[in-house]
């Protein structure tokens, strides 16, 4: 159905429509309390599963996708920079949505809202937690009832990362399209009363990449758990209802890998271990606050509000905790490639 639409670029997902995902590694929070936004610390490796047919688990050639290398306990976030038209995308977490705690679906849904709105959603975080925050996505082995997907569905059967896109249906698209040419008209004759000159060109993607094969292996078995809370709004669609496609243009699996068998699979090194965050933030880097006073968040739903942290299974977080001061916290705000194989799941 999609697998000559989603395509990895680098370590992007390029999905129809100019949706571009990115997994990017961070510092894991504490699990008490509610804090600003971790940074960027690099995005995980992507590799195409059909690229290692001979060494992934028959499971995952039957599911398609792209696998990343995740350690135990490491958070990660999702980054929807780069998107060209309005989506709407849906994120699971071993196929419960991250949004509204519902199971996966084919259609998208306003009550309660089971996507987020492209561009408006800058980033994803963790799963929502209503109220300005979320709850960091943080990996975990299955088999412990740990997962997001465990403690919503009583099973965990799919680990792992799902995302899914849906344009504007026809009308909702031109019109959008209209509206952004008269758009780019009044910005560029406002560009040349001011600067006497021409907009500037926008900058080219970054380039894809290649890999190698190994002997086959079982492979244990990932999903997303959470860790600790953080300001971050989830939006509400203010979309009239029927303006998005009803079929998803675009859909992958993201199989998450221990680093050891990313070792075994791909014949490549993981990335590095996360970085320490007590020594990151006593290096005076940087944290983040965004903050939209236009912003209308969505409600938390009762399936996520009760969803446990990780340390609940894998004991406590001693990792040492140092609160970034004030002046390390920086307010934010107010398609090439091959292509990837979609399976069955």
């Amino acid at each position: 159905m999609t697998e000559a639409k989603v395509r990895i670029d680098g370590n992007t997902l390029r999905l129809p429509g100019g949706v571009a995902v990115r997994f990017v590694r961070t510092l894991r929070l504490p699990e008490r309390g509610t804090h600003p936004l971790p940074p960027g610390l690099g995005e995980f490796p992507l590799r195409r599963v059909a690229d290692y047919a001979d060494s992934v688990p028959e499971e995952w050639r039957a599911r398609g996708g792209v696998m990343l290398p995740v350690y135990l306990r490491e958070a990660m976030w999702l980054s929807f920079a780069g998107t060209t038209e309005p989506a709407a995308l849906q994120v699971g977490v071993g196929k419960v949505c991250a949004v509204s705690g519902r199971p996966w679906s084919d259609r998208l849904r306003r009550d309660p809202q089971n996507y987020v709105v492209l561009p408006r959603q800058p980033w994803l975080d963790g799963i929502n937690s209503g109220e300005g925050t979320v709850r960091q996505f943080v990996a975990v082995p299955l088999g412990l009832g740990a997962s997001v997907e465990g403690q919503v569905t009583g099973e965990e059967v799919w680990g792992g990362v799902q995302v899914q896109s849906f344009p504007l249906n026809d009308a909702e698209l031109a019109r959008w399209r209209e509206e952004e040419r008269l758009r780019r008209r009044r910005e560029a004759a406002r560009s040349a009363q001011i600067f006497g000159g021409a907009p500037m060109a926008a900058a080219a993607p970054p380039a894809p990449g290649a890999a190698p094969a190994a002997p086959r292996r079982a492979a244990p078995a990932m999903g997303l758990g959470v860790g600790g809370s953080m300001r971050q709004e989830v939006y509400r669609d203010d979309r009239p209802p029927g303006a998005w496609s009803e079929r998803p243009a675009g859909r992958v699996f993201v199989h998450l890998v221990t680093p050891p068998q990313w070792r075994r699979i791909t014949g490549e090194a993981p990335p590095p271990s996360p970085v320490d965050r007590a020594a990151y933030t006593n290096a005076g880097l940087p944290w983040f606050d965004y903050y939209d006073q236009d912003a209308e968040d969505l409600a938390p739903t009762d399936a996520l509000s009760a969803v446990r942290p990780a340390g609940d299974w894998l004991g406590d977080d001693h990792e040492p905790w140092q609160e970034p001061s004030p002046h390390q916290v920086h307010p934010l705000k107010d398609a090439p490639g091959r292509p990837v194989e979609d399976g069955d799941w």
